[in-house]
């Protein structure tokens, strides 16, 4: 398999939601994961952004600690994760291999389901400073 495709990066997101610990891993499960090659100008706009190779993944979603029972006709939870803008991350920074990057934005877009902000992953995870 091409380690650029759009079908390399959903195998390996999927591996990544796989590893989760329970009962982390079923409410994953249940996310909805998208690889796209590039955010939508739509996306960007929402988010104020300019750059589209600034976003490499999405979480759109009501967060688990915020779902109440009169969301469960509401869209489904969905994570995205950016093709482009992943890879000029990986060819810019050149410290990591693509897999690794692949899992950690996957966690990162995963940990805004469970709740958390972009403060407390970075407090956690080093990475995102």
């Amino acid at each position: 398999m091409d380690h650029n495709s759009l079908d390399f990066f959903i195998d390996m997101a999927r591996k990544t939601v796989e590893g989760f610990p329970q009962p982390f891993r079923d409410h994953a499960q249940a996310v909805r994961l998208i690889v796209s090659e590039m955010p939508d100008r739509s996306v960007l706009s929402d988010l104020a952004m300019e750059d589209p190779m600034e976003l490499t993944g999405l979480y759109e979603g009501i967060p688990l600690t915020e779902k109440h029972l009169w969301d469960l006709g509401a869209e489904p939870d969905t994570v995205w994760l950016f093709r482009r803008p992943i890879l000029a991350e990986w060819n810019d920074r050149g410290d990591v291999d693509l897999t690794t990057l692949i899992a950690h934005v996957t966690v990162h877009e995963f940990a805004h389901h469970f709740g958390w902000s972009d403060e407390d992953i970075a407090r956690i995870d080093p990475w995102w400073l």
